[in-house]
Order: structure tokens, then C-alpha cells, then sequence
């Protein structure tokens, strides 16, 4: 017989049961062989759930799946639910160049994962996907596929980059749908339709008008290979370029005054310089120093030459200069104040000392070669000091007329740098020229070197709206927390971004010229106007209509104008990072236009996560988001980077439908794929490879095989009609119900989190711990054994039906097609709505009872001990004798065993002994050569307040019974006979 759990008369008066350990027993009992006469009456696991799917069955399966459980029915079926509950992730759109890549993988199962976790909790989620359709990889691209592209115009140019665009889309599209990604696949947002471009040219409107967007002269950079600017976002650093660094003389014009009398005019005197890009050279303006930083003047003894530079700089520059310098003089740079240099390679230009705080010791010669147009330390130099900044390179990289003839059309990173080192030789100012490997910014499209210039461009003043940013995003969730800083430190680097951009694919920035002047109009009646004009017909019409179409007349004679022929449109895009950074103002929904979660990779701490808060911080005060949500990126399983060259690209169709050769790469199926994202700690960098996919393919097996057990053994059951209620379960089910609780608990809030390898651990420590080696392995005899209908076995279902539902809802979210595949198999379960539409886990509050565990732990400490004792034997050849001295521990012994000796009770069925005897002393006949081992339990309740380490002592002892033929365990009088068990359900089979 079996009972309500009591607790034992010494904890009745004050228990209130407290938390304590797990078991974690790895003995197993052995499963029964039933090839006796008696295999008939042992009600074995029946399902027709498979434990694995091998080669295409598992991709084939789950494509079943998504349509008979109704997968892209989902996303419209939970929008249209009453609830008041809302949960927003906004879709940071992937680019659309490209097939789908194992990135795309990692990104949307986690994003899939989170959405499908509220929907079960009840929630709405609201999730567009979207994608960022504009700019210079898409256009490159395209025009890659078309000979003589050179001479297209720009709308030629504008659809053949449209269509690469829908294509890249529709092949994204159908990758993200076939891993299961939920959602309303027919409406998407991308960032060429009309009505998204129209939105975002409001924004850069609103930005305009309260001063954070502005045009402007100044250096940017720039990228020759593809003639437009770029902003930081866009760059990537080649580590090993190599410049041609030169070490050159400034000869002093006019000394400064402080140092006159050292340098009287009797030795020629010059400043020196170093610096990696000589082509810079024709346009340099100044001369810098560090006011605070000590200067020396030096006598070269080779040629009698006086130098100026820095003081800790003098022993390295002569060693690399091969000679010798004998220091005059040392002063403070305040002191080179109102000095003056001889430009080296134009004749006539004056160059001036100027003080300057970028100035650094660590690299050359302590004084900076200062050219404005071609550097941003040097542009604001210049703009302090009113110096010109004129930029003598094209828009190719090419230097222009205005640089001499000499220079001419020559390219500034090859033959040009190479004639102005020609120039200063000539000059004799060219000291030393030499390689230098140093980091350098490459365009990130086409891997090539880009350089820093000057060139009329449009701004946002992120100087301006930074600090706000900064304060908002402190309110922000970041996860992980580690990120934030990084993206606060970005924030305070950046102290403007370049938004326009040189090409045709993107949106127009909504702005006229004056043919004459320059002078730019842009106003609320232009831009109404346009935007009217775009969300009718795209911003293609900026390219096909004539201005008196795009420019009001009202609007040209608000500003002073006379006629509307008198302007041109602008030639510029915006930078498709306010494209997309812009999102939050077309996607989402409600007044307060807050998503609840943006998740991307670590690169958008840069891009699309910067991108979005400076322009919401900007136009409304307000991040568009309340968590940030920052994963790692994918590499090899060995931690390197993926190539095509080194063969370890992972190809997410390769792996979900298998490869050209299944023996090297087999079809896994999306829940695989799925798995590898929820169990890898994303928040690093996330590793995929052969032998990750197979270990993840192996531990979904071991889950189908866990499903398998619970599922073949509910054959027959009915929760409606054949629950036992917890109180009157057997107390190991009541623990198993308790553990249920907990891990119901700890898997949610896991999920809050986006733990999803906590997720993943949890679950594996559920199942392997807690059912497989101590649930399943002490049920087996109680399930396979008993009466079908006997309370006893009802006890255990009623718990298995418990542990199948919370386990698999607890999946469902990483696995969804598991998770549906299993809901079909479930034999009381008819057309119920599925997993996905019938909520998260019930685990019931009732359920929580800490104390049990103390009664079940004991009882498996002591099994340890037992089984340990008879080093792997089968535990049903054994009987066994616990003894513990009066007290908590054994009055929690005798809640599970009424019986001094009991082969049918709950202690016993936890020994997994043929028979158990609990004893508060050592029997008088105990064999002197008894093996007893000695232990003891540290019982823990009502919070430490009821505290007993209780000892006991476990004698294993053969048992003198024979095997029964139906049970196997050694309970009957003669291995012909079943034992008294056995032969009372074979008597009530036969009654039915």
C-alpha cells in the first residue's frame, strides 16, 4: 500500500519544509527480460514515437510538421488573441546580398526562441522581419552581373540592384521559414518600400530642423575604390598594410622668438617629420607640436644641420636616421610659438608651428606633419587657426589639377605617393624612406585601403546628442551587461557621422541647389512635398521627375527664390545605417514606439543598435528600446574564421538537408540547428562544426529517447479519468512533482533572461539526473508489473504525464518541431491545438513540498551506499538491511516502509532491492563477515532551524528467495512460480 506523505511525528509540530539537495544517483535498475510464459501479463511501453530519425526522415518529418501543426498560421493566429500582455522584438534587418549563412542562423533562431517563449506565456508578440535593401554592396553586386555597367544611368543602375535585392530576399526568406522562424512571412518590412522611405525621410527632416543634421566641408573617409564616403561603421582595419613612411626636413622661414639666439641663421635649421601616407604632403598646411612635451634642439654631426624635435624622441630618430645628433638645447613646445616653416615641395608656402593636444610621443619625431583636408585632428587645427583646407585628390583617389603638373591624374596610393617621395628627394628633404606595417582602415566591401578627405557632406551632429544618448541608454537592459560600456564608449569617441553617400541605390537626401551659389533649400513645404511624391511612387521619382515636379514654387519663393529652374536636385544617398537606424519609426506600433527587445550581434553595438538611438534620441528623446540583447559571432569548432579556402563554412541547407555525400554530411534537420544556437553560450563567440552538430544531433536523440520511455509508457492512461491526486501519490512521486515545480521555475526564468544554454542545461540535468537514472530506473517494476489500473502504477503515470507535458512545453521554444511531432504521439491528447497554442508551463504552486526531499534523499543516500557496496552487481540479487538509531532520519524511513521488511515498499522500491529491512539496531545474527557500510545525512528543514546528522549502516546481503519468471526480481518461492505479487495481478487479469 501507498499514502499521503506525513511528515514524521518528531517535525510534525513546527516543519515547514525547506530547500535542500538533489539526488543524483547514477544506478540504473536493469530492465526486465520478459521471454517467460508470463510476457503476455507485463504491460511493456507501447508508442510509435521513434527514438530516432535517421538519414532524410528527420527533415522530411519536420517539414510534415510545420504543416500539420499549422507553423505559418502561427504568427496571425496569437496577434489576434485578446490580451492586454504584449511583447515586442523588432527585426534589425539583415542585409539582403546574399544566400543565407549559418550568422542568419544564429541571430533568427534566437530571436524565434524568445518570440515563440511569450507567445506560450500568453503574450502578443509583435515581430516584422525586415531587410536593409539599400546601398554599395548591393549595388557592386549587381552590377557585377551586367558587362558595360560603367554606362548605365542611374535607374538602370537602381533596378538591377532592386532586383539582386528581391532575389537575395526571397532566398533569406525561405531559409528563415524552413527553420521554423514564426511569423507573418507576407508582411514584411523592407527598406525600399515606398511607405519606409517616406518615414524615414520625415525623421531626417525632423533631425534637420532641430539642428542635428547639417552639411558641412570637411575630412571624411573615403573610399576610392568605390568613390564615396563612409562612415566608421563601414571600416575594417588590415593589421599588415604597409605604408611607405619617410622621414623629412621643414626648413625653418622664421625662427621662433624664444629660440632665436640659438638659431641665428649662421647653420641651416629645420624641423623634422615623419609620417606613414607622403602623399599628403602637397597639402600640408602646419607644422604641430605638444605645448606641454620638452624639445630639443639638435646638431646633426654629420652635416652640421640643426634640427628641432622632440626630446625623448632624439636617440631613436638618430638611430634610425644612421648618424648622430649632439643636443644644443632643450626647451618647453610653448616655446616654438610664432615660428615658421618652408612648405618642402611648393615653393612660396609658409608653414607655422602650431600648438596642438593630438600630438603624441610614441611614434616619430614629436612634430606633425598637418594637412587638413586629410585628417580630422588636423581639420580641426585648421579650422582654429583659419587655415585653408583644400583637398587636391578626386573622388577615385587621383590627384587633381590643382596639384601641379607633376602630380596630375596620378593615383595617391601608388604612383602619386611614389612621385611626391621623387619630389622630396629632389627637394632634398626626403631624409629617409622606409616600410612601415602598421593598422590601416580598409573599405569593408571591397577590401581595399581607403584614405581620409575632404568633401562637402551631410552630418548628424552626434556631439550634440551623445550625452543624451549616453543618460537614455543607462536605462537600457543590456545582456550581457559587459556590452553597455562598450557601446557608452563608442558613443563618447563619435563625434559626428557622415550620413550621405556618393551612388544611386539609397534614398535621396531630400535637397535642392542653387545652380549658382551652392546654396542648399530644404524646408517643411520641399520636404512634404517629396515625401508625398515618395509614398506614392518610391524615391525612384526623385530620379525620374523634373525638379518643377519635386520643388514646389511656394517653397522657392518662401526662401528668397525665383524660379524653381534655378535649382538642381541633389545627388547624394543617405547612409544606409540611417536606413535602417530608422526602423523604429516605421515598424513599430503605439504611441510609444518602444520595442521590448532588439537582439543582434556584437557589430550592431556600432551600427544598427548606435544607429537607432542616436535617431530616436535625436527626433523624440527616447531609446526605441528597452533591452539590448548582444550576441557573439560564429567561427569554426576550433575558433577560427570561416573560408571557403579552408573548407569550414558552414552551410546552414547543408546541415538541416544534408550535403552531396551523407556519410560526410548528413541531413541533421532544423531542430539540430536549432539546438546548436539555444546550447551555445552566445554571448561569446559561438563555435559550429562537424563534431558540434553531432554531439547537438546526439543530445536530441537522448531526448527523444527520455520522450520515448514516458511516452510508451502512457499507453492506456488518461489524465481526465486516471490521476491520482498528489496527496495520495506515493511520496517519490510527490518528490518527482516537487522537482517538477522547480524546474518549471528555473526554465522560465532562464527564459527571461535569454539564457537559452542555462535552458539547455536545465533541461539535460532534468532528464538525465532526475527521470532517466533515478525516476525511470526505480518506476520500471511499479509500470511494467503492476495491474494496470492499480492506484500504484496510476501514481506513476499521473507523474510521467506531468513530467511529458512541463518537459516538452519547457523545448518547445528551441524545438518546435520535437515539440509539435510529440503532441501528435501523445495517446490522450486528440486534436488538441498544439503545443505553441496551449500555453507554458502548470506546474502547480501545490506541488512545492522542500520537505520530501529530505525523506527521498536519505533514502537514495543510502541506496548510493548499498549499490556502491556491490560494485555494479544487480541489486535484485540482494537484500538489504538499513539500521539507524531512533530518530528524524529513521521516522523519515518509516514514512516510506511502515513494514519492518517489505519487499513491494517505497524504501525498497528506491533500493531497487529484491527486499528491504529497516532496523534501529544491528540484528543479533548478523553474519561476522557482513559487509557494513557506515554513512550518515545531514537532515536540513524549516530553513536550518531543524537541523540532525543522523548515521546509518547498510548491510548487503544475497537473497535467500528465488527469481520470479514474471517479475525477475527474487521474490518467490521457486523459479517456476511467480511470486505473491505477481500471482495476485495474474489473478486479477484472469478476473476481467
Amino acid at each position: 500500500m501507498f499514502r499521503a506523505w506525513r511528515p514524521p511525528p518528531l517535525a510534525q509540530a513546527r516543519i515547514a519544509w525547506g530547500w535542500s539537495r538533489h539526488a543524483a544517483s547514477e544506478s540504473r535498475q536493469p530492465a526486465a527480460e520478459h521471454d517467460s510464459p508470463y510476457r503476455d501479463t507485463v504491460l511493456l511501453p507501447r508508442s510509435r514515437f521513434p527514438a530516432q530519425l535517421p538519414g532524410r526522415l528527420q527533415p522530411e518529418t519536420e517539414l510534415e510538421t510545420q504543416q500539420k501543426c499549422g507553423f505559418s498560421e502561427l504568427y496571425s493566429w496569437q496577434r489576434q488573441r485578446k490580451t492586454k500582455q504584449e511583447f515586442c522584438l523588432h527585426d534589425g534587418p539583415p542585409y539582403a546580398n546574399g544566400d543565407p549563412h549559418v550568422g542568419h542562423a544564429l541571430n533568427k533562431i534566437l530571436k524565434d526562441i524568445t518570440n515563440r517563449f511569450y507567445v506560450m506565456r500568453g503574450y502578443k508578440v509583435h515581430y516584422v522581419p525586415g531587410w536593409d535593401c539599400h546601398g554599395l554592396p548591393i549595388e557592386l553586386k549587381a552590377l557585377s552581373e551586367v558587362k558595360g555597367s560603367e554606362n548605365l544611368s542611374p535607374m538602370e543602375i537602381r533596378q538591377k540592384a532592386r532586383e539582386f535585392a528581391e532575389r537575395a530576399i526571397e532566398k533569406q526568406k525561405s531559409a528563415f521559414i524552413r527553420w521554423g522562424v514564426m511569423a507573418d512571412w507576407a508582411n514584411c518590412y523592407r527598406t525600399f518600400d515606398p511607405e519606409y522611405e517616406a518615414n524615414q525621410l520625415r525623421i531626417f527632416y525632423k533631425m534637420y530642423d532641430k539642428g542635428f543634421i547639417y552639411q558641412d566641408y570637411k575630412p571624411v573617409f573615403w573610399s576610392p575604390s568605390t568613390k564615396t564616403a563612409l562612415a566608421e561603421a563601414e571600416l575594417e582595419y588590415n593589421e599588415q598594410h604597409v605604408s611607405r613612411s619617410v622621414y623629412m626636413k621643414f626648413p625653418l622661414l622664421k625662427a621662433p622668438p624664444k629660440l632665436a639666439s640659438l638659431l641665428d641663421g649662421s647653420s641651416p635649421a629645420s624641423v623634422l617629420i615623419w609620417t606613414t601616407q607622403p602623399w599628403t604632403v602637397p597639402a600640408n598646411q602646419a607644422v604641430c607640436y605638444m605645448p606641454d612635451s620638452a624639445y630639443s634642439i639638435v646638431k646633426c654631426t654629420t652635416t652640421g644641420e640643426y634640427f628641432i624635435l622632440a626630446a625623448d624622441r632624439v636617440e631613436s630618430t638618430a638611430a634610425v636616421l644612421d648618424t648622430q645628433f649632439e643636443v644644443v638645447s632643450t626647451c618647453k613646445g610653448v616655446d616654438l610659438i610664432d615660428g615658421s616653416c618652408a612648405h618642402p615641395t611648393i615653393p612660396g608656402r609658409v608653414s607655422p608651428l602650431l600648438p596642438a593636444n593630438h600630438v603624441t610621443m610614441a611614434k616619430g619625431t614629436g612634430l606633425v606633419h598637418t594637412a587638413p583636408a586629410h585628417g580630422m585632428e588636423d581639420y580641426s587645427v585648421a579650422s582654429h587657426h583659419q587655415l585653408p583646407t583644400d583637398c587636391l585628390v578626386d573622388e577615385g583617389g587621383f590627384f587633381t589639377e590643382a596639384a601641379g603638373p607633376e602630380l596630375r591624374n596620378k593615383n595617391v596610393l601608388e604612383e602619386g605617393n611614389e612621385a611626391v617621395i621623387r619630389m622630396l628627394q629632389s627637394a632634398g628633404s626626403l631624409l629617409k624612406e622606409e616600410k612601415h606595417v602598421h593598422s590601416y582602415p580598409y573599405d569593408w566591401r571591397t577590401k581595399k585601403p581607403m584614405i581620409i578627405r575632404a568633401s562637402k557632406q551631410w552630418f548628424v551632429n552626434t556631439a550634440s546628442v551623445k550625452a543624451a544618448a549616453q543618460e537614455v541608454l543607462k536605462k537600457v537592459k543590456v545582456i550581457p551587461t559587459s556590452a553597455v560600456n562598450r557601446m557608452l564608449e563608442m558613443l563618447d569617441r563619435r563625434t559626428f557621422w557622415c550620413i550621405s553617400r556618393q551612388r544611386s541605390w539609397g534614398v535621396p537626401i531630400p535637397v535642392f541647389y542653387q545652380k549658382n551659389t551652392g546654396e542648399c533649400l530644404i524646408n517643411s513645404e520641399t520636404v512634404t512635398n517629396v515625401i508625398k511624391i515618395v509614398e506614392q511612387q518610391g524615391t525612384d521619382a526623385w530620379w525620374t521627375l523634373p525638379v518643377e515636379q519635386l520643388l514646389p514654387k511656394e517653397a522657392v519663393a518662401k526662401a528668397g527664390g525665383k524660379d524653381v529652374l534655378d535649382y538642381v536636385k541633389g545627388q547624394d544617398v543617405l547612409d544606409i545605417w540611417f536606413d535602417s537606424g530608422t526602423s523604429w519609426a516605421h515598424v513599430l506600433e503605439g504611441a510609444e514606439q518602444r520595442a521590448d527587445t532588439y537582439l543582434e550581434g556584437k557589430d550592431q553595438l556600432g551600427g544598427w543598435f548606435q544607429s537607432s538611438l542616436l535617431t530616436s534620441v535625436a527626433a523624440r528623446n527616447k531609446a526605441p528600446y528597452k533591452t539590448l540583447v548582444v550576441h557573439g559571432f560564429t567561427l569554426g569548432e576550433k575558433g577560427e574564421k570561416m573560408s571557403k579556402s579552408i573548407g569550414n563554412v558552414v552551410d546552414p541547407d547543408v546541415v538541416i538537408n544534408g550535403g552531396e555525400d551523407h556519410t560526410k554530411d548528413p541531413p541533421y534537420g532544423a531542430d539540430v540547428l536549432r539546438w546548436w544556437v539555444a546550447e551555445s553560450n552566445v554571448f561569446t563567440e559561438v563555435l559550429v562544426g562537424p563534431v558540434v552538430l553531432n554531439a547537438a544531433r546526439d543530445d536530441v536523440n537522448k531526448l527523444r529517447n527520455t520522450i520515448r520511455f514516458m511516452l510508451g509508457n502512457l499507453a492506456g492512461f488518461n489524465p481526465e479519468t486516471d490521476s491520482i491526486p498528489a496527496p495520495k501519490m506515493y511520496i517519490v512521486d510527490q518528490y518527482m512533482l516537487h522537482l517538477l515545480q522547480d524546474y518549471g521555475s528555473k526554465v522560465t526564468e532562464a527564459y527571461k533572461e535569454y539564457d537559452y544554454s542555462k535552458v539547455v542545461r536545465l533541461l539535460q540535468a532534468f532528464c538525465s539526473r532526475n527521470l532517466s537514472n533515478f525516476y525511470f530506473s526505480i518506476i520500471k517494476d511499479r509500470l511494467y508489473c503492476e495491474e494496470e489500473k492499480d492506484p500504484k502504477r496510476r501514481s506513476c503515470q499521473t507523474v510521467l504525464a506531468e513530467a511529458l507535458d512541463i518537459v516538452v512545453r519547457s523545448f518547445a521554444p528551441i524545438l518546435p518541431h520535437l515539440a509539435e511531432e510529440v503532441f501528435q504521439h501523445i495517446p490522450y491528447k486528440k486534436d488538441s491545438g498544439g503545443v505553441f497554442r496551449t500555453g507554458w508551463i502548470n506546474a502547480s504552486s501545490a506541488w512545492k513540498k522542500p520537505g520530501i526531499e529530505e525523506a527521498i534523499e536519505g533514502a537514495c543516500a543510502m541506496r548510493d551506499s548499498f549499490l556502491g557496496s556491490i560494485s555494479g552487481k544487480n541489486p535484485l540479487e540482494y537484500e538489504v538491511v538499513i539500521i539507524i538509531e531512533p530518530g528524524l532520519l529513521f521516522e523519515l524511513m518509516e514514512a516510506l516502509q511502515a513494514e519492518e521488511t517489505s519487499s513491494v515498499s517505497e524504501l525498497n522500491e528506491i533500493m531497487m532491492a529484491s527486499q528491504t529491512t529497516l532496523l534501529t539496531e544491528l540484528p543479533k545474527e548478523t553474519p561476522t563477515d557482513a559487509n557494513i557500510i557506515r554513512g550518515s545525512f545531514l537532515i536540513n528543514l524549516e530553513g536550518g532551524d531543524i537541523r540532525e546528522e543522523s548515521s546509518y549502516k547498510v548491510i548487503a546481503l544475497p537473497v535467500a528467495k528465488a527469481k520470479c519468471p514474471r517479475c525477475r526480481r527474487y521474490t518467490s518461492d521457486s523459479t517456476s512460480t511467480p511470486c505473491p505479487r505477481c500471482l495476485t495481478v495474474i489473478a486479477g487479469r484472469g478476473s476481467t
